[in-house]
């Protein structure tokens, strides 16, 4: 494990200068994710906030061989080129390691991706492929997608008079992408580094594919004080919405475990997508997300091993 004095002195892959929103959970996340690597990277982004805020023509913020992706086939573009690698290296054209990963956002890897990434890990690709999850089409207008948490406020599952925000719980692609047997698989928090380093440099190290889901805030569709972010990660893992846990070999462990249970609500009530909640009419729906938070973290510590 590399200190945090060791990883301030790597070059950064990922430069300053780009222009995700203050408050972004993207850059932080992409950042810590790449200190992990020590060879050479290809990296792949499917279109969304992360590849159009740092590949503004004739811009770019990488310092890596980049690739842009449409939107949902990240996954298929880095398993053709992780393919070609192999082959190349084969014939004794290509000599040094070469690490492949790819960055999608909930949109481009829950929903119209899915597709594509489930063939890639099913193949067997060495790669790592990375959900940045921020719970919703954020680049194209807060739409809805199938990460976005019951009760949120989006363009496409508006709180109103007709529904009071989206009406289903959001997909469980980790525990659904474990179910792929694949070498590793993880979920992770950049609030918690040291977690998500260690997670990425086992990603990046196993003889396979891996897949890392990790929170990454959106200012304009969560509406939150961006000072906020880290408060907002932390309460997300504290709460045990968005529980720190691992799949090595198939074999399940939480990476973090609350001390003391933290209500569901104190994590919503920092962000505006969740203000209709909070009124006599609707905060029976707070109790119906704290239900389902509390039945997903019994079915994960058993999984686990674990007891409360």
């Amino acid at each position: 494990m590399a200190t945090l004095k060791e990883l301030s002195k790597k070059e950064e892959i990922l430069t300053g200068g780009h222009r995700l929103c203050a408050g972004c959970g993207h850059g932080i996340t992409v950042r810590q994710v790449l200190s992990a690597v020590d060879d050479p990277v290809v990296v792949g982004v499917a279109t969304g906030c992360l590849e159009v805020a740092t590949t503004i023509y004739p811009y770019t913020a990488w310092k890596c061989s980049f690739i842009h992706n449409a939107f949902e086939n990240a996954a298929a573009t880095i398993s053709g080129v992780e393919a070609a690698y192999r082959a190349l290296k084969k014939k004794g054209k290509i000599k040094e390691n070469i690490k492949f990963v790819a960055f999608g956002g909930d949109g481009g890897t829950y929903d119209i991706g899915l597709q594509s990434l489930s063939g890639a890990m099913e193949r067997g690709h060495n790669m790592v492929y990375v959900c940045v999850d921020n719970g919703a089409y954020m680049n194209t207008g807060i739409q809805r997608s199938s990460a976005t948490p019951m009760g949120a406020d989006t363009t496409t599952s508006p709180a109103g008079k007709v529904i009071p925000g989206k009406q289903q719980y959001r997909k469980d692609l980790t525990a659904i992408m474990a179910e792929h047997h694949i070498p590793y698989v993880a979920q992770a928090s950049p609030a918690n580094w040291q977690d998500l380093y260690k997670k990425a440099k086992k990603a990046f190290e196993v003889d396979g594919p891996a897949f890392l889901n990790v929170m990454s805030p959106c200012p304009r569709g969560w509406r939150y004080n961006t000072p906020d972010i880290v408060k907002i990660l932390k309460l997300a893992y504290e709460t045990r919405y968005w529980p720190l846990y691992e799949v090595e070999n198939g074999k399940w462990k939480l990476t973090y475990k609350p001390k003391k249970r933290v209500p569901v609500e104190e994590w919503l009530k920092l962000q505006g997508r969740f203000k209709h909640l909070f009124t006599d009419e609707n905060r029976h729906l707070i109790d119906e997300l704290q239900a389902e938070v509390d039945r997903r973290w019994e079915i994960l510590l058993e999984r686990c091993g674990e007891k409360e």
